[in-house]
C-alpha cells in the first residue's frame, strides 16, 4: 500500500524531474550531517526534496529542527548545541590562519562522544543496514563513518571543490592553478602564489587529518567502536561525491566520473514576495533597493558595534531603500531601511528592483547572487568567504571589502560603484546565462547519480584506482629511486670501462727504474 501511495505521489509531484527515466522503485536513503552550519543543511535539503519528489524515502540526521513538509522526508534533530550560532561569534576568528577551523578541533571530538549517547542516533545506527544508500556531509563529519563501514555510501561537498577530498577519491588537483580551501590568488599564479598555494594544499589537510581534528575524533570513536577500522580508511570507500561547484561559476578543474558537479542545486527562480516586502521594494522606484545579509551563521548582533554604526550612518546617506537582515531592531535607523530577522533571500535577489547585494560571501549566497544576476559588495568574515569574495572580483560581478578598512565613505562609494557602473550588472547577467545553460538541471543530475550508485551496488566502475595508491606509489617515488640507482650504477660501470680502455689504449710512461 505504501509503495502504491509513493508512486501516486511521484505522479503528482515529479514534473520538475521529468527528464529522468521512470523510477525503478523508491529507495530508502539516510543523510548524515550532524556537524555543520545551517547553510549545509539547506543545501542537503534541496537534494532531499528532489529525492522525495521522485518518490524516495529520506531520513536526515542533523542538528536543526525539521523544515521540510514533504511526507517522504523524516528529519531527526540530535539536539546537540555545538553549532548553535548563539554560541559563536565568527568575528573572533578574523585573524585565525585556519579560517576558523581551529575551533572545530575543540568542538568535534567531545561532540562525537555525545552523539552516540543519544538514543535516537543509536537506534538509527542499528537500522543503518536497512537503507539502500547513506549520504554523508563531506566536511567535518568523520564522526559518522561508523554508520557507513562496509555499506554503500557517498558524500556531498556543500563546501565546494575541496582539493583534499578530491585527493581521497584519487584525483590530486594541481596547486599550480587549483586553489586551496581558504585562499584564492590572482590568475595566472606567480611563483610566490604557487608556493603559497602548495603550502595551503599540504598544510591544511595535514593539520585537519593528521594533527588537529581527526586524531582526536578517532580516539573518541575507537573508545565506542574498538573493532572499527581507522576512520580515514573508511573514508576511501565512498562511491561518489556531489560537489557544490560548476565551471560556469568557478574555475574549471579536472574531475573524475565519481565527482559530479551540482553547483547551485539549491537555486531556483524567484517566487512572489509577501505583500509587505513587495510593496517596499516596488515602492523604491528607479533608485532601487540594496539588500544586506550576513547569512545563516554570522548573527547581526555579533557584528562589532563600530561596524554596525558605520552601516547605519551609510544607509542614511543613500537614495536607495535598504533591506537589512538583522536579529533585533536598531535605534537610529533611517526611514529608508527595513530590518527583519528572516527574509526570503532568493525571492529578494530575483526581484528586478533589487540592485545590490551586500553579503558575507558565503558559497550559497554567492551562488544565489550569480543565479539571479545581482551585483555584489562582499564583506568576507572567515573560512572560505575571502576566497569566494576574490572570485566575485575576478568575475567582475562585484567588489570586495575588508572589515578592518571599513569607513562610512568606503561603504557608500562601494555601493555607488556597483550601482552606477554597468559592467557589474552586465557581467552578472553573463554568468547567470552560463549557470542556467546546462543540458540538465543540477537537481536532475544529483538525483540521477544518487540512483545510479544504488542501481549499480556502489558503482565501483566510477572509482579511480589512484585512490588505492600510497603517496610513494602515486608520485612514483619508488620508480624514480630505482631509475636513479640504475643510472648511477650504469654511470659507475661506464666510468670504469672508460678508465680501463684508456689504460689499454694510452698506457702511461713507465718510469725508469733507478740504478
Amino acid at each position: 500500500m505504501r509503495v502504491a501511495l509513493t508512486f501516486l505521489f511521484v505522479a503528482l509531484t515529479g514534473v520538475s524531474l521529468g527528464n529522468l527515466a521512470a523510477l525503478e522503485r523508491p529507495y530508502k536513503i539516510l543523510m548524515l550531517l550532524p556537524a555543520g552550519s545551517k547553510s549545509h543543511k539547506n543545501f542537503f535539503m534541496s537534494i532531499a526534496d528532489a529525492l522525495a519528489e521522485r518518490g524516495h524515502r529520506v531520513v536526515m540526521l542533523s542538528g536543526y529542527p525539521a523544515s521540510s513538509k514533504n511526507p517522504n522526508i523524516l528529519e531527526i534533530n540530535h539536539g546537540l548545541k555545538e553549532f548553535d550560532v548563539e554560541n559563536m561569534n565568527l568575528f573572533d576568528f578574523r585573524n585565525d590562519p585556519t579560517g576558523g577551523f581551529s575551533i572545530l578541533v575543540d568542538i568535534l571530538p567531545p561532540m562525537a562522544k555525545k552523539l552516540y549517547n543519544i538514543p535516537e542516533v543509536m537506534e538509527l545506527y542499528h537500522k543503518r543496514k536497512t537503507f539502500d544508500l547513506i549520504i554523508v556531509d563531506q566536511l567535518m563529519n568523520e564522526m559518522v563513518y561508523p554508520f557507513v563501514h562496509e555499506l554503500t555510501y557517498m558524500t556531498i561537498s556543500a563546501f565546494g571543490m575541496d582539493a583534499c577530498h578530491s585527493a581521497v577519491l584519487g584525483n590530486v588537483q594541481n596547486p599550480a592553478y587549483v586553489s586551496g580551501a581558504l585562499e584564492e590568488y590572482p590568475s595566472p599564479l606567480s611563483l610566490k602564489h604557487r608556493l603559497l598555494n602548495l603550502l595551503q594544499h599540504i598544510l591544511m589537510p595535514f593539520y585537519w587529518r593528521h594533527w588537529g581534528a581527526v586524531p582526536k575524533i578517532q580516539k573518541e570513536i575507537s573508545g565506542i567502536f574498538p573493532d572499527l577500522p581507522p576512520l580515514l580508511d573508511i573514508e576511501r570507500n565512498q562511491s561518489l561525491t556531489l560537489i557544490n561547484s560548476h565551471f560556469s561559476m568557478d574555475a574549471a578543474v579536472p574531475l573524475l566520473p565519481s565527482q559530479v558537479a551540482v553547483g547551485a542545486v539549491h537555486c531556483r527562480p524567484a517566487n512572489p514576495l509577501p505583500k509587505e516586502l513587495e510593496t517596499w521594494i516596488s515602492g523604491a522606484g528607479p533608485e532601487g533597493v540594496v539588500y544586506f545579509s550576513l547569512g545563516t551563521v554570522a548573527r547581526g548582533t555579533s557584528m562589532p558595534v563600530v561596524y554596525r554604526d558605520m552601516f547605519v550612518e551609510a544607509f542614511k546617506r543613500l537614495k536607495q531603500r535598504v533591506i537589512w537582515k538583522y536579529d533585533v531592531e536598531l535605534d537610529g535607523i533611517s526611514d529608508n531601511v527595513l530590518i527583519q530577522k528572516w527574509l526570503p533571500q532568493q525571492d529578494i535577489l530575483g526581484h528586478p528592483n533589487v540592485k545590490v547585494f551586500i553579503t558575507h560571501g558565503g558559497l550559497l549566497s554567492t551562488q544565489e547572487s550569480l543565479y539571479h544576476a545581482t551585483p555584489v559588495v562582499a564583506l568576507p568574515i572567515f573560512a572560505d568567504q575571502p576566497k569566494n569574495a576574490l572570485t566575485i572580483q575576478k568575475q567582475g560581478v562585484g567588489v570586495s571589502l575588508v572589515w578592518e578598512e571599513l569607513s562610512v565613505d568606503l561603504i557608500i562609494d562601494s555601493i555607488q560603484e556597483v550601482l552606477n557602473n554597468p559592467k557589474y550588472k552586465r557581467n552578472a547577467e553573463q554568468v547567470r546565462n552560463l549557470v542556467r545553460d546546462q543540458p540538465d538541471t543540477p537537481k536532475e543530475r544529483a538525483v540521477f547519480w544518487i540512483e545510479y550508485v544504488v542501481r549499480h551496488q556502489g558503482a565501483p566502475r566510477l572509482e579511480s584506482q589512484a585512490k588505492k595508491l600510497t603517496w610513494v606509489e602515486f608520485l612514483m617515488l619508488d620508480v624514480l629511486l630505482v631509475v636513479h640507482v640504475v643510472v648511477y650504477i650504469a654511470f659507475c660501470v661506464l666510468s670504469w670501462v672508460v678508465r680501463a680502455l684508456k689504460g689499454k689504449l694510452f698506457p702511461r710512461n713507465v718510469k725508469k727504474k733507478r740504478d
